[in-house]
């Protein structure tokens, strides 16, 4: 298994698309690329904390690779918008990619310079080393699923039906 963390806006959304996905084994949404530890979400909303909301992923390779993970990544998001994912706006919004490995860094710039060409420049898709993931409230987990009508602005029929469980 391997994992790769995800700041795509608001972090209900993301972790409900992934969840989706065949190959994704387990989500946890919560805090990164901040100031302080054990954030809260008031804090993360007030700006008390500076972390990005993110959802971290646990994935069976063999099934779905980073790549088609980055291609989901991007048809959901706005990379080249900086603190705004559709109507969030807010630092806690920004986007970001956060790596374990540099062989998983390795892949993901070939995969952004592949995917942006000459655009590159232009996107604003942080990209980090995981070092300071921090699970959220218990309540922002699966909370798309618990709350199906709760808003995000991930649609998540972008998946298609054979990429679904």
């Amino acid at each position: 298994m391997k994992k790769i963390t995800l700041a795509g806006g608001c972090f209900w959304g993301v972790e409900g698309y992934f969840a989706q996905l065949k190959g994704i084994k387990d989500t946890t949404v919560g805090y990164i690329d901040g100031n302080k530890k054990n954030p809260t979400y008031k804090e993360v909303c007030d700006g008390t904390a500076s972390h990005a909301e993110a959802m971290e992923l646990i994935y069976d390779e063999t099934v779905i690779s980073l790549e088609k993970i980055l291609e989901h990544f991007f048809r959901i998001i706005d990379p080249f918008s900086k603190f705004r994912q559709g109507h969030d706006v807010g630092r806690q919004y920004r986007t970001g990619i956060y790596y374990e490995t540099e062989e998983d860094l390795a892949k993901v710039n070939a995969y952004l310079a592949s995917y942006f060409g000459a655009e590159l420049k232009r996107v604003k898709t942080d990209v980090k080393k995981a070092i300071d993931f921090e699970s959220a409230e218990e309540y922002h987990q699966d909370y798309l699923k618990k709350n199906p009508h709760g808003y995000c602005h991930v649609d998540l029929n972008l998946a298609r039906p054979e990429e679904k469980k």
